[in-house]
């Protein structure tokens, strides 16, 4: 059995082909992705000059799956990343996405803790309060961040379960921040 610690080794050689050194076979680009969709890391290395290939391959995997029709990546946030690449954002955007992203794996993961819990609390209820407080915690808690639901205007009223729901999950932020901070 590999070992799922480490990278998964891939070899490209010249001819282009990726070599799987656990398995010693050749692997797509699809193979790729399903080692990674399966919880596994990849590192492509280039064989002949030792060059890490791996963000070239893994953005060359995510161009294939939004040009299929597999949309995840809206209009303006592609936009956005590459005005970022243009101006002094390329230092923050790095860490803000990693960020973001390890709290969204957090949050889903206690989502689906909670959603197993609750019996009388509408789990779209939660996950609405929860995007709320990831977009405030986000934003820097901005005063003027709109407390809304849907494509309404008026401030959402506050039941007190879903008080109760938002007092949890800006407890489950601050200890994400807590330990953020402690890896810097």
């Amino acid at each position: 059995m590999a070992d799922t610690d480490t990278p998964l080794l891939i070899k490209r050689y010249a001819s282009r082909r990726l070599y799987n050194t656990e398995t010693s076979d050749y692997v797509t680009l699809d193979d790729i992705a399903s080692f990674i969709r399966d919880g596994r890391e990849v590192q492509i290395i280039d064989l002949k000059t030792g060059d890490d290939l791996t963000r070239q391959y893994l953005l060359q995997i995510i161009a294939e799956h939004e040009s299929r029709g597999e949309n995840m990546l809206p209009i303006n946030v592609l936009n956005d990343l590459v005005r970022s690449y243009t101006n002094q954002a390329t230092s923050v955007v790095p860490q803000f996405l990693a960020q973001s992203f390890e709290m969204l794996r957090e949050g889903q993961s206690k989502m689906m803790e909670n959603m197993s819990s609750m019996n009388t609390i509408n789990p779209m209820n939660a996950l609405q309060a929860q995007q709320e407080a990831f977009m405030k915690a986000m934003t820097g808690g901005l005063a003027n961040w709109p407390a809304t639901t849907g494509h309404d205007s008026a401030p959402q009223e506050e039941t007190k379960e879903e008080g109760e729901d938002l007092d949890e999950i800006k407890k489950q932020l601050a200890d994400l921040q807590s330990k953020l901070s402690k890896m810097k």
